[in-house]
């Protein structure tokens, strides 16, 4: 999932925590404005207000725990793109010495040159390619 896409759903859930907070400050309104009215009304108000006073702390604790999970999942995807960033740079380096070589050999008529055992690093390749079947891997399941 892409950063802009997890910045969505949290201003999603963000909203959508907003939006549940909204019946009962309505029913806060109602009730304080109800106040003046009458005893029996003035209780009714208090009971209606713990309510409303319940349902935002229990809106608000939600809107917590989305928060923080969609943080935790931001920076996770943040520290697997950097190592992937890293790594495709590392390849891409890798290939353009590749093509810098080949095309040497090609004009200069002879055969292009084989690269030596000595500077092949497979362990970073490797771990390049692992990261990058991981990142499509995760965009598929996403």
């Amino acid at each position: 999932m892409s950063m802009a896409m997890m910045e969505w759903l949290l201003e999603a859930a963000l909203v959508a925590g907003i939006i549940a907070a909204l019946p009962p400050a309505l029913r806060l309104e109602r009730a304080l404005s109800g106040l003046s009215k009458d005893k029996s009304a003035v209780m009714d108000s208090v009971r209606g207000f713990t309510e409303a006073t319940k349902q935002a702390e229990a809106s608000i604790g939600r809107l917590r725990a989305t928060a923080d999970s969609a943080s935790r999942s931001v920076a996770e995807q943040v520290a697997a793109a950097t190592a992937l960033r890293d790594d495709l740079r590392f390849l891409t380096e890798r290939a353009g010495v590749a093509a810098d070589r080949l095309d040497t050999g090609l004009r200069g008529g002879g055969r292009p040159p084989v690269p030596e055992a000595a500077n092949v690093s497979p362990i970073p390749r490797a771990r390049a390619e692992q990261e990058l079947l991981r990142a499509i891997s995760r965009s598929r399941s996403a």
